[in-house]
Order: C-alpha cells, then structure tokens, then sequence
C-alpha cells in the first residue's frame, strides 16, 4: 500500500530523541527519504537534554524543513530548564507544530488528520494510582494530571476532523511501560490520558514517549491502539504506523 491510496494515510513518529550539539546529525540522514514513507511525523517530547533554547534550536536543524509536516509537543526534559515558552518558540519558528492541549488537523490524500497533544503527566494506573487525598503536595500532584488530561480530551473531542491522533508523553496505559520498574509506573503515565482519548469519538491512534525500557504496543480500555515511539524502544530514526479512515490500524 502506498501512501496515495484511498482512505489510507502514514503516520511517522518518534520521541525522546534528546537532542544537542553532540547529537545533531543522527537523525537527519533518515529523515531525508521521510517524505516516500509519510505523510506527517509526530515527536512524542523530550526533544532537547535539559529544555535549553540552544538544544532546541539543535531540534530545530534536525527537524526542520522536512518533506511532511512535523507535529510536536514537549516533555519533562523540555521543561528542566523552566523554559518552555522559548523552547516552543524555536521550534514554531522552524515551522514546527507545537502543541499544548491543543490540537490541529491535517490533510493527507484526502483525510482529515486531527492530532491534539500534551505533555500529559503522571499519577498511575487502576489498583496503583495516586488520589487528591491527604497533604497539599500529594493533592497537587494528582489534580495536575488529571486537569491536563481534561484538557487534553477536550481538544482532543473537538477537532473537526476524519480521524484523530492522541499525542502524548506519558503513557496513556500500563502495557507500553512492560519493561520498566513497576514502582516507577506512576511516574510515567496516567489512566487519566486513556480516559479522555477513550471518551473522544474516531480515534485511531495514541501516541507516546517516555518510557526508555517500556514496550512498544498497547491498548486502551477502549480499544485504541496505543505506541510507545521513543527512541530506546523503537530504536530508529522513526517508526512508520498505517491509519485507515475506519481506523484500523495495521503495520507500513
């Protein structure tokens, strides 16, 4: 199947590329040939080291000017540097998208894509999560993800679209974290992501980073289809994903 064909369109995708001076150039060479392979390429955050403008603009050289579109959003290493505003604006200047419970909609041989993204956040999983129970901190804690992934579902809903993409860093689903130390799972993701991408209409894929030691595939409650893409797992320069109008997803 090529990505001409009726009703068919090719999603690439990639996180956690952590990204600096040392490392540009690492990426690029695949990245060339991108535009006989996809039709849009989705970054699942921790583009830069430490969320310094200057590795952004590394993100920047990499990624920009590529043959599709190229839709982003950050995560926590984006944010070490309590930079994030000029770290967006780097890569939005590169003609990057960049989104923040926010979304846009693409076409692709015909289909209209509509991708919304978060960085998302922490918390875990049934039978081991955190609750807005006991001191402020903890409180705190969970309330931050659970009101970024309400938000997340609202733009998610929203898009006006064919079919809808879930873009996150942090797992929407326990079974894309199989590998890493399970006393960590609640510091990689939230069953409030799976929520909002389960309770919006036409989804067909979720997309994540994060976990270095996780897994590739997953499900959410609600049947979509859920990818780890960051780099230490999918160990390319990208993986290439086939989405249906239906939303059926097969392998390119």
């Amino acid at each position: 199947m090529t990505g001409t064909d009726e009703g068919c369109v090719r999603i690439a995708a990639v996180g956690d590329v952590h990204l600096d001076a040392d490392v540009v150039g690492r990426y690029r060479p695949a990245l060339e040939h991108l535009g006989g392979k996809a039709d849009l390429l989705l970054l699942a955050g921790d583009l830069t080291r430490h969320g310094t403008p200057e590795e952004a603009a590394c993100v920047a050289r990499e990624f920009g000017g590529l043959a599709v579109p190229v839709v982003a959003i950050l995560g926590n290493h984006d944010y070490h540097s309590d930079r994030p505003e000029e770290v967006t604006a780097v890569l939005r200047d590169a003609g990057l998208t960049v989104l923040e419970c926010t979304g846009t909609v693409l076409e692709c041989n015909g289909i209209r894509v509509g991708v919304a993204g978060t960085k998302g956040f922490g918390g875990g999983f049934a039978g081991a999560c955190a609750s807005e129970f006991g001191e402020p901190e903890m409180k705190a804690f969970t309330r931050h993800g659970r009101e970024l992934a309400a938000r997340f579902g609202e733009a998610l809903a929203a898009l006006e679209c064919d079919v809808r993409i879930s873009l996150t860093h942090y797992s929407p689903v326990p079974e894309t974290l199989l590998g890493e130390p399970v006393e960590i799972y609640p510091f990689l993701g939230s069953y409030h992501l799976a929520q909002a991408i389960d309770g919006a209409p036409g989804v067909g894929l979720a997309v994540h980073g994060h976990a270095h030691a996780g897994s590739e595939r997953g499900t959410t409650p609600g049947g979509v289809p859920v990818r780890n893409v960051a780099h230490p797992v999918i160990r390319q320069a990208y993986n290439v994903y086939q989405l249906t109008v239906s939303s059926v997803l097969t392998p390119a």
